[in-house]
């Protein structure tokens, strides 16, 4: 049985979440805290295979508990329960840079956390986060990766000649997704020869803090997709919460975003699969394919499809670099991986692959 610390200033929240928990098989909860102070102090003696930490608490909230744990060098697998605000996604974006390995967005009524929908979802992030890794810090932004990148991307110009033909990046991401994303995306170099559209799994309401982030570290422009809107080389795309994203082409050769709202697939929504499959009738001559971290297989019956008529590359995450190996073992268990690749590694792949300008 997996040990849960439930950490949350609420008596009528605490009870609530830890009866869900206890439905479940899996999990027990060993401890409860009332506060960051409080959870610092059980991290600090006894070891839990997670941690569901609330936001906004006294004496110590839970960003100041997440940096308290860094500079403790205290391992610890926590899953943030945030709300849907503007303020809270901005938070939640803070959360998972300082540690956290993701997040539910939990309803301001406790009575709300008593339906199916959010105790199956519940649920499942927690089992997710229980069997991670613990997030270490992001080591993404030295100087000698910076200076590497520059370098591929020299490379890259010199065999620009021998990069033919019109692509498309297309990444899938899940648990974890967010602090590898920004890994990748944040080497990337604006004179990327190709759009990049993204699917990473978020509710509606925290894409768009996601994009915002990531556009703020990178050199190459990054914006939540709108739809509608033309793809644009050197433009990193992000699918919004809650909606499915498609590209569709139109006449002239132009590709445009298209959401569409059927339901979950693989019980999430975006789903990579449907942006995969949306790429099938698209005139790119070749869709450069990147699974990374995340639990569950989406994106490998995506994959599958979309082979039956396009050329397409794969790039998947190496297993020892991912927070939960789902997604990445799917695409690789299934044959079809062209490329295996840390994820410190997957930045120059991409630059490699398909090119700058």
């Amino acid at each position: 049985m997996k040990k849960i610390l439930v950490v949350d200033d609420s008596a009528l929240m605490r009870r609530v979440l830890c009866d869900i928990i206890s439905k479940d098989t899996r999990f027990q909860v060993a401890d409860r805290a009332t506060n960051g102070l409080e959870a610092l102090q059980l991290l600090t003696k006894n070891t839990y295979d997670a941690v569901v930490l609330d936001v906004n608490m006294p004496k110590m909230n839970g960003l100041e508990l997440l940096k308290e744990l860094q500079k403790r060098k205290i391992p610890a697998k926590v899953m943030m329960a945030s709300t849907d605000t503007k303020e809270g996604a901005k938070t939640t974006m803070d959360a998972l840079e300082l540690g956290a390995i993701d997040f539910i967005h939990k309803p301001n009524n406790a009575i709300d956390c008593k339906n199916d929908f959010f105790q199956s979802n519940f649920l499942r992030i927690l089992g997710a986060v229980a069997d991670s890794k613990p997030s270490s810090l992001n080591k993404a932004f030295t100087l000698e990766s910076i200076k590497k990148t520059k370098q591929v991307v020299e490379l890259a110009k010199k065999h620009a000649s021998v990069i033919k033909g019109s692509k498309i990046v297309a990444i899938a991401s899940s648990t974890g997704g967010p602090k590898a994303l920004h890994s990748v995306v944040a080497k990337l170099p604006r004179n990327l020869k190709t759009p990049v559209v993204i699917v990473q799994h978020m509710p509606a309401g925290f894409t768009q803090s996601l994009a915002e982030r990531l556009d703020s570290l990178s050199e190459i422009t990054v914006t939540e997709a709108v739809d509608g809107e033309t793809l644009e080389k050197g433009h990193v795309y992000i699918a919004k919460g809650g909606k499915h994203l498609n590209v569709d082409m139109k006449p002239g050769g132009r590709y445009v975003v298209r959401y569409s709202d059927e339901p979950s697939r693989e019980g999430v929504k975006p789903c990579a699969n449907y942006m995969y499959e949306s790429l099938l009738k698209s005139g790119f001559d070749e869709v450069v394919c990147v699974v990374m971290t995340g639990m569950g297989a989406d994106g490998t019956k995506g994959i599958v499809n979309l082979k039956n008529g396009k050329r397409v590359h794969v790039i998947a995450q190496e297993q020892s670099t991912c927070t939960v190996y789902g997604m990445p073992k799917s695409i690789i268990q299934a044959g079809l991986a062209d490329q295996i690749v840390p994820l410190e590694q997957i930045a120059q792949e991409i630059i490699l692959n398909v090119g700058v300008i």
